[in-house]
């Protein structure tokens, strides 16, 4: 397994492994036994993809996959729960000493603002989207909207894409007392979806036709707005591991950096490292 280099501490390592070929799969032939893979939500559609291919090539493999946020994924690969921990940010120093852990990012997510599609609104400065989320604007008639209250929907705190959109869209602001709080993206997702005074944020990798991205300060949640830098709400996805990965776990981490899993990574909405 190739590194592309190295954080603070010698046992980090950021991934960034050549494809494969064209037999991608061909690490797994001779493999058997179970796989362990929870934490940060926004990975799950890559991760449910890979496991698929990988497990109907070799039916000796299991590979389970849950959730819980990027908090939760690094705690329990630090306390040897689980082989991989999949997390929206980069752990902490403290995170990454207390456990010993070695990151691998394979893709760029960027995190965008959502509505339901009823909702007339399209674009949002980012001094308004504060006082959204501050719960300083409860009616989405103060910008420009009917006359209805704007339910607020955040993630709890050990979640990475909460971090991110925290961090860069709402300058660290403070989210309302009376947000409503789902558990992961996809809950996000069905939350806003079916509520039409809502107003939310989700990985790019989760949008479709049931929710509408709002562009902030004039800007589009787009990927190639992402991949240029125009659009600023954006974060690594990383699968993190308790030394370096070994066994399944290194095979699968490569796999993702193959020609079959950066294809995977792009038709699930996300930027595969290294484009």
């Amino acid at each position: 397994m190739k590194k592309a280099g190295f954080w603070i501490l010698a046992m980090v390592f950021v991934l960034n492994s050549p494809a494969f070929g064209a037999d991608c799969l061909s690490a797994f032939k001779q493999e058997h036994g179970n796989l362990a893979i929870a934490g940060g939500t926004a990975h799950i559609p890559v991760v449910k993809e890979a496991a698929r291919r990988i497990m109907t090539y070799n039916k000796d493999i299991r590979i389970t996959i849950g959730g819980g946020g990027s908090g939760v994924g690094i705690k329990k690969v630090g306390e040897g729960l689980i082989d991989i921990g999949n997390s929206g940010r980069k752990p902490t120093d403290n995170e990454i000493e207390r456990y010993g852990l070695t990151m691998y990012r394979w893709a760029v997510d960027g995190v965008a603002v959502v509505v339901n599609p009823a909702r007339e609104i399209r674009n949002l400065n980012t001094k308004i989207l504060e006082k959204l989320f501050s719960g300083d604007i409860q009616n989405w008639k103060e910008v420009g909207g009917n006359d209805a209250p704007v339910n607020v929907y955040t993630r709890d705190a050990s979640s990475g894409t909460r971090k991110v959109f925290w961090k860069k869209a709402l300058s660290k602001g403070e989210i309302t007392g009376n947000a409503n709080f789902v558990s992961s993206n996809g809950a996000m997702k069905t939350a806003v979806a079916n509520d039409v005074n809502s107003i939310g944020y989700i990985s790019m990798g989760h949008i479709d036709g049931t929710v509408k991205g709002v562009a902030l300060n004039g800007t589009a949640p787009t990927l190639e707005n992402v991949k240029s830098g125009k659009y600023a709400v954006a974060r690594g996805l990383y699968s993190n591991t308790k030394g370096k990965a070994v066994g399944l776990a290194e095979k699968f981490i490569d796999y993702l950096y193959s020609t079959d899993g950066q294809a995977i990574i792009s038709a699930k909405g996300f930027i595969p490292v290294g484009q």
